[in-house]
């Protein structure tokens, strides 16, 4: 059965604004697998760090799959590998290309290799701006309607692009 599933996509280095459309036609190419929208891309300050870095360029993708979550992260971490990205790589480093788990159906799993939904949904205005574009009335597993959440995030500096 095909579940829907959101992920969340960040770049701020090389060329960021692109790698997004690279990162969609890979995702549509996978098994059992098709992307049913994207978000416009939206410009952030990095977060969590005291490192100089560039802005971060951020969207969500939304996607429907016949995948297991396991097996549909598996393929995100081989996607990021073939763009540069460099695992493990020092939290919240610049990165070419980031693809986050999100939602995957209404699945809520905390378990040693995934956590759904993302553990930091709802401390990220790059993740909710994005999100709620796509959808408006989106719930998020044990935390509620996503747009309740925004009031969380309304101090970070997020602009569409």
């Amino acid at each position: 059965m095909k579940q829907k599933a959101y992920l969340g996509y960040g770049a701020n280095l090389g060329e960021p604004r692109n790698m997004i459309q690279v990162s969609v036609r890979s995702l549509d190419k996978l098994p059992e697998t098709a992307v049913s929208a994207v978000s416009s891309l939206y410009r952030s300050k990095p977060l969590g760090t005291t490192t100089p870095q560039p802005d971060y360029y951020n969207a969500v993708i939304e996607l429907e799959t016949g995948l297991s979550a396991d097996k549909l992260m598996e393929a995100m971490h081989k996607i990021e590998s073939a763009n540069g990205r460099i695992r493990p790589a020092a939290v919240n480093s610049a990165r070419t290309l980031d693809l986050d788990l999100l939602l995957y159906g209404k699945m809520a799993t905390e378990d040693g290799s995934l956590t759904l939904p993302h553990p930091r949904i709802q401390e990220r205005a790059f993740v909710l701006y994005p999100l709620l574009e796509l959808a408006p009335d989106i719930e998020i597993p044990g935390l509620g309607r996503a747009a309740d959440l925004l009031s969380r995030v309304s101090g970070q500096d997020i602009e569409r692009v």
